[in-house]
């Protein structure tokens, strides 16, 4: 009977080179730390829309709303400091420059700092506003920005992983793809089938 499931190759990590800050040979550090902010941003950003229209019926659930996108962001600022410091090293030690990929790295690098000095502004405008219990114009608006933004900045992040396999392992050599019942792990390599 053929089998199902590979499970020990995707997660072990023997024999992957281990390159510091940036993770090990085919498990990155920066990538997985990116999911939290983005989706901490756009829920903060779902959160203050339904408060501010809340606030203008005079629902209580406004509050609700207010402190869970504010719980949200600052959780999302939180998880942007190892995502923003993991992915400057990988620019830094994990690409040359001057090319089209680098180029596309600093663009991706300049958006999402561009989204993080706006969260900073929106947590500190929430903070100061905190007492009147719902997401105002102002803080509404901040949040939907970062969510575009955020959205925006990781379409190219995503580009550099699809598009130019930034951080992707070659298969030279392996046989992952090859019809076979045996496993191959990280480092191992299996002979070609003849």
């Amino acid at each position: 009977m053929a089998r199902l499931f590979s499970i020990k190759p995707g997660i072990t990590l023997k024999g992957r080179e281990f390159r510091g800050l940036r993770g090990w040979a085919g498990k990155p550090t920066h990538p997985p730390l990116t999911d939290f902010p983005i989706v901490c941003y756009v829920l903060a950003a779902v959160f203050d829309v339904i408060s501010c229209y809340k606030a203008r019926g005079g629902a209580a659930s406004a509050r609700d709303f207010f402190i869970a996108a504010t719980y949200v962001i600052v959780a999302g600022a939180i998880f942007s400091v190892g995502t923003a410091l993991t992915g400057f090293w990988d620019w830094w030690k994990g690409m040359g420059k001057h090319t089209q990929v680098w180029r596309t790295a600093n663009w991706h690098m300049a958006v999402m700092l561009t989204v993080t000095a706006i969260v900073v502004i929106n947590i500190i405008v929430r903070l100061s506003r905190f007492d009147q219990g719902y997401a105002d114009g102002l803080t509404t608006i901040l949040s939907v920005v970062v969510a575009l933004l955020v959205a925006y900045g990781a379409t190219y992040g995503g580009s550099l992983v699809f598009d130019y396999q930034f951080n992707v392992e070659s298969l030279e050599g392996k046989t992952v793809w090859d019809e076979t019942e045996v496993d191959q792990n990280p480092g191992e390599h299996t002979p070609a089938k003849k």
